[in-house]
């Protein structure tokens, strides 16, 4: 239901892009959650948009390099990612909690909805 896309393989220092679509329920009506999933590691929340005041919160480790933004007309979300470092490198995933405003925290069990990832690969 959620389509995450814009991966790639990025030199550090790059960016990258990462738009996110729904099919079969209004994205527009609710807040549009990022996260990422490393090889052996849990799947961390990484940036969360909402949808009424289009508010945003980051993890400490993508602020000053991540944005995040939507687009309720085309009810689609993106995720900028600048300044890109090898330990960025993971599957990113967009979903949503079908709340309108976004949680004080970024938690992978509050979500209802996930995309399938896109992968991002950051070396050299």
């Amino acid at each position: 239901q959620l389509q995450a896309s814009g991966g790639g393989l990025v030199q550090p220092g790059g960016s990258l892009r990462l738009s996110c679509a729904a099919s079969e329920f209004r994205l527009d009506f609710y807040a549009i959650y990022w996260f990422r999933q490393a090889p052996g590691k849990e799947r961390e929340g990484v940036a969360c948009i909402s949808s009424i005041d289009s508010s945003t919160k980051f993890v400490d480790s993508v602020k000053g390099r991540f944005t995040i933004s939507r687009d309720n007309a085309k009810k689609t979300g993106s995720l900028q990612l600048n300044s890109l470092k090898p330990e960025d490198t993971a599957v990113y995933y967009c979903a949503t909690d079908l709340n309108a405003l976004c949680r004080a925290r970024l938690r992978r069990d509050d979500m209802i909805h996930w995309g399938e990832g896109t992968q991002v690969t950051v070396s050299s």
